[in-house]
């Protein structure tokens, strides 16, 4: 189609009026290529008089004087192409990434970093980067790569919906530092890293997100610089290994949590009394079965030696799973859903399909709703993180107390209650728990009186 004002061309000079020359005078060829053109002026009026006038849309405006194909700003309003020559932190030579090498003065460096790159700034005291990892060679066991595979994408796909930046290591930063304690490392190169992150949270490769819509009470935690899963009457009156699970911690990205990885990780290998912390540490908490020095002990030692100078400061989460046992989580799963699904049965906005980048909108609906649920294990909330302590995926050395078989299936079926809430708004879910391979079309199920045109 063409405009209007190109439907009927104008007829030239020289056929509006003749010349001097007799029309019957001139060539046949002209007059055969003259009537010809009269013909296709003819059938072009007709076909302009039946056909409807498209209609062309005015001119897309942008509100800001930004070409709107310069990608210099990601959707978050920050400008990944500025990095001003004025000398930061990077600059100095002296300045290391090594969990060896202490870092100092890293509030005010922070500070001055964001003051050079000042997109960053709005948002900051929320920002976290989600950091985990797995080891640098092929898992021994024959499934072990295909469910750190799955237990990865779950942790892209959280933050995805949520806007954080995710690093996967799957390397030792420090050749001494492996096995639990090869996170710390890693934790502290992310936090040099980003300087333009608040917090740093670290989830171990078994772990995985459950509740794909819950969001850390951020404002809960202002006042700590650490925050993990933990019970206080376990560390003080118990004096249990197990009082806090060291497989997923909040951390803040500041001078004080520098300083408290610098002295938690000299209880690690790098450390020349690093046999001496196994002894102390399993002198001290009488269920620690095995003699060598953990991260976990190490950090349950800090809190109950040095109370004064760690508990304010460390926020220990029990009203939610921050991580959550898997043998006490994943049988429950098919009750979650079916109440999650009579809640959506009698409140239709939360049926309404939506793009998922508006889904914590949703989240903030359902919540409403979900007052009655609780916490914890006797709750049918769904667990914002399930933790296959014990099983381990890649090794295949799974603990004796449970069969591998019962890991395994166990991951799947957390795997798929996961991806259900990822694929919903793809329009697809996985009818059965125990089958990754297959997936069924969710169906329309919004009532007409409901659509909001």
């Amino acid at each position: 189609m063409v405009p209007p004002e190109f439907s009927h061309p104008q007829s030239s000079s020289s056929m509006a009026k003749p010349r001097n020359w007799s029309f019957w005078c001139l060539p046949d060829g002209f007059l055969f290529f003259g009537s010809a053109f009269l013909a296709l002026l003819l059938v072009w009026s007709f076909w302009s008089f039946f056909t409807p006038t498209p209609n062309f849309k005015p001119p897309v405006t942008y509100s800001s004087s930004k070409n709107p194909g310069d990608c210099s700003e990601s959707g978050f309003g920050v400008n990944l192409k500025s990095d001003p020559k004025d000398p930061n932190f990077y600059d100095d030579p002296e300045m290391s990434y090594s969990i060896e090498k202490p870092v100092k003065d890293w509030d005010a460096k922070r500070e001055e970093w964001l003051k050079h790159h000042p997109s960053f700034a709005a948002g900051s005291r929320e920002r976290i980067v989600l950091v985990t990892g797995s080891q640098p060679k092929p898992c021994k066991n024959p499934i072990g790569d295909y469910l750190l595979l799955r237990f990865f994408k779950n942790k892209v796909d959280y933050c995805r919906i949520h806007g954080y930046d995710i690093f996967y290591s799957n390397l030792l930063l420090h050749p001494k530092m492996g096995s639990f304690w090869a996170k710390l490392p890693v934790v502290k190169a992310a936090m040099l890293a980003h300087p333009e992150a608040e917090w740093i949270w670290w989830v171990d490769s078994d772990a995985l997100f459950t509740d794909m819509e819950f969001k850390l009470p951020l404002e809960r935690y202002k006042n700590h610089d650490l925050v993990v899963h933990g019970w206080p009457k376990l560390i003080y009156d118990s004096k249990s290994w197990t009082s806090l699970n060291a497989g997923v911690f909040l951390i803040r990205n500041c001078q004080w949590s520098m300083d408290l990885i610098n002295t938690w990780s000299s209880m690690g290998p790098i450390s020349k009394d690093y046999e001496k912390w196994g002894q102390i540490q399993r002198s001290t908490f009488q269920d620690k079965l095995f003699p060598e020095s953990d991260d976990q002990s190490a950090l349950i030692y800090l809190l109950y030696t040095e109370k004064k100078k760690y508990y304010d400061r460390i926020y220990l989460e029990g009203e939610f799973y921050l991580e959550g046992y898997w043998v006490e989580i994943v049988g429950g799963y098919e009750n979650t859903t079916e109440r999650y699904l009579e809640i959506e049965r009698g409140a239709p906005k939360l049926r309404r399909r939506h793009g998922e980048k508006v889904s914590e909108q949703y989240a903030v609906f359902r919540e409403e709703f979900l007052k009655v649920a609780g916490n914890g294990r006797w709750s049918w909330r769904r667990p914002l993180i399930t933790h296959f302590t014990g099983c381990q995926p890649c090794s295949g050395d799974h603990n004796q107390m449970y069969a591998g078989e019962s890991c395994w299936k166990g991951m799947v079926k957390a795997l798929n209650f996961a991806d259900n809430q990822v694929l919903r708004n793809y329009g697809f879910m996985h009818q059965d728990l125990h089958d990754s391979s297959t997936v069924t079309e969710v169906p329309f199920d919004y009532p007409a009186d409901e659509i909001p045109w």
